[in-house]
């Protein structure tokens, strides 16, 4: 034994790293699972290093400022630097191109809106509510005014970390908007004060029956218990994965996530692609109505578009019954925090301005679009954006992603893997540690009360005093090479139905409107 431990004292430093590597090499020509491994012993260990740090790489070091996605690097800054209340602007002109298909040009008028002395953007610069009541046309009991224009689109806990929910629900109460809950229940952390809209999908998590059906019974001991839940959402399908359902990896089921939505620990919960409670289009007319006679809540829908047949017979049933859905959310195609096969995420129903525009245009057609309150969803924080989307009918956006680069996320795209460096997008305890519910609530806030600010101001100078007046007259965007540029109701060949709209004042006074108001009056 003395000999054998001497021998070994007596090996050098670099002998050993000999060794290892032998040892490596001998491994890696014996395995035929990678043949670059195989055939270039040790050193093939190089690329594969490189490959896993090369998102990383081109993120920080390759990719130009405007290249990179799904967002790119000046509006992730714009984000961050709204959030933190720092300087947003640019100089020296813009590095756009400006002449770029699908550029957006907002024409302002010769003298831009004045805000009078008393008005209420004179007293915050950032009130902006919705001009639209949900539930207002259906005479639903508990009718609901969003305070805010922009607000929180449907992500669950268990998707995101306990943390990040906590902040994002403290951050819509200090700016008056609204916080979805997502499809996976109402947890612990969205009852900080913010208002609600409680979303479910194909598994019900929540409002679950023992069958894995719906229960009316859950739903309305939900309500009664929970009065900031304001409204109600019927997910049908979502942007990342339209007609597929849900899907939460099992490294995200926690004992808790497990106890909110009755499944079980570390198994992959996947949310069937139908409701159980309905199969048709009457029949979901009929569940709508149902859900908003025993809650009395605003019920709407959410969708990504792609064939409109049933949508063309939703229409039909409204027009002919009165009844229906009080709000429609539109979910673009381009995906967004869910978890999904590339062939989904990438190729499976339309990108947010094609189908929002043809899902208006459809409704439009049928004298339906005053009475709903249109919601857009896809990659819309951004004021122009924004500017767009209300222009061609949109009464509120909500923003997933920004909100969460508003808290600290970093576009590292490992939503699916539990592994997100941030701890947003994950479980891991020791991640989410680097979250500060108290710092980052302020954070959303602020890019929520900036975003209005600031989108204010751009319809100031187009010459309205609300979002709501954006007529598609107001945008032009690029087209193609031989005319360069079209306003908006030549590009999607409808004109926006005129929102009634009095004045700020009369938002601010209305009875039924969200956030701090409604505790005020």
């Amino acid at each position: 034994m003395d000999t054998i431990l001497n021998f070994l004292g007596n090996i050098t430093w670099w002998m050993w790293i000999l060794i290892v590597l032998v040892v490596i090499a001998i491994r890696d020509i014996i395995q035929k699972k990678h043949i670059i491994i195989h055939n270039y012993p040790v050193i093939g260990h190089i690329r594969y290093m490189f490959e896993s740090i090369g998102p990383e790489i081109r993120q920080y070091f390759v990719a130009n400022n405007r290249e990179e996605l799904p967002f790119n690097r000046i509006e992730r800054g714009w984000i961050y630097a709204s959030a933190k209340k720092q300087n947003n602007y640019e100089g020296f002109g813009t590095d756009r191109d400006i002449y770029a298909h699908q550029h957006i040009f907002i024409n302002n008028a010769m003298m831009p809106y004045q805000v009078g002395e008393n008005h209420p953007n004179s007293i915050d610069k950032t009130f902006l509510p919705c001009a639209k009541i949900m539930g207002e046309f259906n005479k639903r009991k508990r009718p609901y005014r969003p305070a805010s224009v922009i607000n929180i689109s449907a992500m669950s806990f268990g998707s995101l970390s306990a943390k990040a929910v906590e902040s994002m629900n403290k951050g819509v109460k200090m700016a008056d908007a609204y916080h979805n809950t997502g499809e996976g229940g109402l947890s612990p952390y969205h009852r900080n004060g913010g208002d609600v809209v409680f979303h479910f999908g194909t598994g019900y998590f929540g409002v679950r029956a023992e069958d894995g059906g719906f229960s009316m019974e859950k739903m309305i001991k939900l309500v009664e218990d929970n009065p900031f839940i304001r409204a109600i959402e019927v997910k049908l399908s979502q942007g990342a994965k339209p007609g597929k359902g849900g899907v939460l990896p099992g490294e995200k089921i926690s004992k808790e996530i497990a106890e909110i939505r009755g499944v079980e620990v570390g198994k992959d919960v996947l949310s069937p692609p139908n409701h159980k409670a309905f199969s048709n289009v009457p029949e979901l007319i009929e569940f709508i109505e149902k859900i908003a006679e025993a809650t009395g809540l605003p019920v709407g829908i959410k969708a990504a578009i792609g064939k409109l047949d049933q949508w063309e017979e939703l229409a039909d049933i409204m027009k002919t019954t009165g009844k229906g859905p009080d709000f429609i959310t539109v979910d673009g195609g381009e995906g967004g925090t869910g978890a999904a096969p590339p062939s989904f995420a990438d190729h499976v129903s339309l990108p947010w301005v094609y189908g929002f525009a043809d899902l208006y245009r459809l409704f439009q057609d049928k004298g339906l679009s005053e009475r709903i309150v249109f919601i857009g969803s896809g990659k819309l924080g951004f004021p122009a954006k924004a500017a767009m989307a209300f222009a061609m009918g949109v009464d509120c956006i909500n923003v997933a992603r920004e909100a969460m680069m508003s808290i600290g996320c970093i576009q590292a795209k490992v939503c699916h893997t539990n592994r997100c460096p941030t701890g947003i997008a994950t479980q891991s305890k020791w991640l989410q540690n680097g979250i500060d519910p108290t710092l980052k609530s302020a954070r959303l806030a602020q890019y929520f009360k900036t975003f209005r600010k600031e989108f204010i101001e751009v319809t100031h100078a187009a010459g309205h005093e609300h979002p709501c007046q954006f007529t598609m007259e107001d945008i032009e965007v690029n087209v193609d090479d031989h005319n360069l540029s079209k306003e908006l109701k030549s590009t999607y060949m409808y004109e926006k139905t005129i929102v009634p709209f009095k004045d700020m004042q009369t938002l601010k006074d209305c009875m039924y409107l969200g956030g701090k108001a409604t505790s005020q009056s």
